[in-house]
């Protein structure tokens, strides 16, 4: 009976030290809890025959900086916001091969692929943004970075720890161990090369008229796009103009053709083939290898071919770029059948001639491949000239709100009208097959639905599953518009080698300094002693607690 009336061990005052110690241990540990949590999307990580590009490293593990001006950033992490970057400071700091424990560079939120809508924004100072971080993008890109580089967006956290940061840096007391401060630190697996990356090739096929004997001994027109991207960062890379709007304009314009050819009374004595391409920019390798699986009798019914690229400026003038000489008369009667069109519509379209240098591997343009195979082809684009190899092909400014859908819809009617009065011999008629409110007529809704779509979407090649849901996506929608669809996987020319761990979560800690580190471990020295005295004392008495202090006596040994 005695014993059902004893206090239960849990309330014993012996144990209220302990529950305490527990206590400051725990507040301890939440000292140390992150601030915010960001995601973060690393810098392209590839190599060229061998040659190293990007950053080459992942994990993240420093105090943040500010300034580029301190004496040693072996340790630190420089946050920089992109709109008050100095490219002439970074470029500089990289080419002297300086070392940094990091870059984190914060991007203004109208750049995030998640901005899919195309209102504000738009001006000269968003201009002259767009064109520094492209300039950025080509530096860090073409450069051996030898530390991690992240891109993260700004945001209210992001900014405030930021502020932070910079009134340390300005106090001229940076994050160290001494100091305390914040920690950025990304815990990421080391970068692994993509074993045998995939691309994939969607190709539609549209019969024209039968009469005698089999329709593909019809000759052939040939509509193409390359839908994949690259950019410095491959998480962010959507492409959205290029070459999200060559696509864009390839599936409407197939949609068109679908309607016009599902009637035996409308369809044409012409077969019409469409392209979705891969490794576009990767030298055109998709395109190369499509043609290739090509059976001779195929390759030579092709008429002409014409590729998609970068549809969607706000401009008023269209190129059209072809290999062979201007004079040629196929390459005269293309040109005149999108002038015509382009001039009833107050565009213009230039004749653009580039030849191609058969000891170069470099393909500047997409029809250069099929000219390589001597298939008469051309590309109309806005651009006016080729970018560079791996440049302007899903750029981070790139993205929903540099595209204008009037632009798009604007191409679809001029490449669908000139095929059309190519195939129906109406060359010079002013014969308007899709007009506005008809059947035929370009359907805005559908354009920007797949904009949007494309626009939040990165697509860089290797880093696409067969299986992808993009990949399925465009090859259903390619099938709806068609009567034949295939698909062809091949394998990324060797040349290019490409690293995973592309994106990230961001933990920013503030921590403390030593000095409270010391102070902190003072106090709970001091603690531990009491209650170690403390328990002695109430379970052994105090004369055991001072015996613990005391000298043992020293133990004489007898001579012999």
């Amino acid at each position: 009976m005695a014993n059902s009336h004893r206090r239960p061990a849990a309330l014993d005052p012996v144990y209220y030290p302990v529950v305490a110690l527990a206590l400051i241990l725990a507040t301890c540990v939440d000292l140390y809890d992150a601030v915010t949590v960001v995601d973060v999307y690393r810098l392209v990580q590839y190599d060229i025959s061998g040659v190293q590009f990007g950053s080459r490293f992942a994990t993240l593990n420093h105090h943040a900086g500010s300034s580029l001006f301190d004496s040693d950033l072996s340790r630190t992490v420089l946050m920089l916001p992109v709109r008050e970057l100095d490219l002439n400071l970074i470029k500089e700091y990289i080419g002297q091969g300086n070392l940094l424990g990091g870059l984190l560079l914060l991007l203004p939120p109208q750049f995030s692929p998640e901005k899919v809508d195309a209102a504000g924004g738009v001006g000269e100072d968003f201009d002259l943004l767009r064109n520094k971080v492209s300039e950025l993008e080509r530096l860090l890109i073409h450069a051996n970075i030898p530390y991690p580089v992240y891109f993260a967006f700004e945001d209210d956290n992001i900014n405030a720890v930021l502020a932070e940061v910079k009134r340390n840096d300005a106090s001229g007391q940076p994050a160290t161990a001494t100091t305390g401060g914040y920690k950025l630190v990304v815990a990421a697996p080391d970068p692994k090369k993509i074993a045998s990356p995939t691309i994939t090739n969607i190709q539609g096929w549209l019969p024209g008229l039968k009469l005698d004997g089999d329709s593909s001994q019809l000759p052939t027109i040939a509509i193409v796009a390359s839908y994949d991207t690259f950019g410095a960062a491959p998480a962010l890379s959507v492409g959205s103009d290029s070459n999200g709007s060559g696509v864009v304009a390839l599936l409407e314009i197939a949609r068109l053709f679908s309607v016009l050819y599902s009637n035996p009374k409308t369809r044409g004595r012409y077969n019409l083939l469409f392209g979705l391409t891969s490794g576009g920019p990767f030298n055109y390798n998709g395109t190369q290898k499509w043609l290739r699986s090509f059976d001779q009798r195929l390759r030579e019914s092709i008429d002409y071919a014409i590729c998609l690229n970068s549809l969607g400026s706000l401009g008023s003038e269209l190129h059209l770029h072809v290999s062979k000489p201007p004079e040629n008369t196929y390459i005269q009667q293309i040109f005149q059948g999108f002038s015509s069109v382009a001039e009833e519509s107050g565009l213009q379209v230039g004749l653009k001639h580039k030849k191609i240098n058969i000891s170069s591997p470099r393909v500047a343009w997409e029809h250069e491949q099929f000219s390589r195979l001597r298939v008469t082809a051309a590309t109309i684009s806005e651009l006016s000239t080729a970018p560079e190899l791996l440049e302007g092909t899903g750029s981070l400014s790139d993205n929903r709100r540099s595209v204008s859908e009037a632009s798009i819809i604007r191409s679809v009617k001029l490449v669908a009208e000139s095929v059309a009065r190519h195939i129906y011999s109406q060359e010079g008629k002013g014969t308007n097959i899709f007009a506005d409110n008809s059947s035929l007529a370009v359907n805005p809704s559908y354009v920007r639905s797949w904009l949007d779509l494309l626009s939040t979407t990165s697509r860089v090649a290797p880093f696409l599953s067969k299986n992808d849901p993009l990949i399925m996506a465009l090859q259903k929608e390619l099938a709806d518009h068609t009567a034949e669809m295939n698909i062809q996987h091949e394998t990324l020319d060797g040349t290019f080698t490409f690293y995973d761990s592309i994106s990230g979560k961001l933990h920013v800690y503030q921590v403390a300094s030593v000095t409270f580190d010391l102070l902190l471990l003072l106090v709970l020295g001091s603690y531990l002693i009491t209650l170690f005295s403390f328990l002695v004392i109430t379970t052994r008495g105090l004369d055991d607690l001072i015996s613990l202090f005391r000298r043992p006596p020293s133990r004489k040994v007898k001579a012999v």
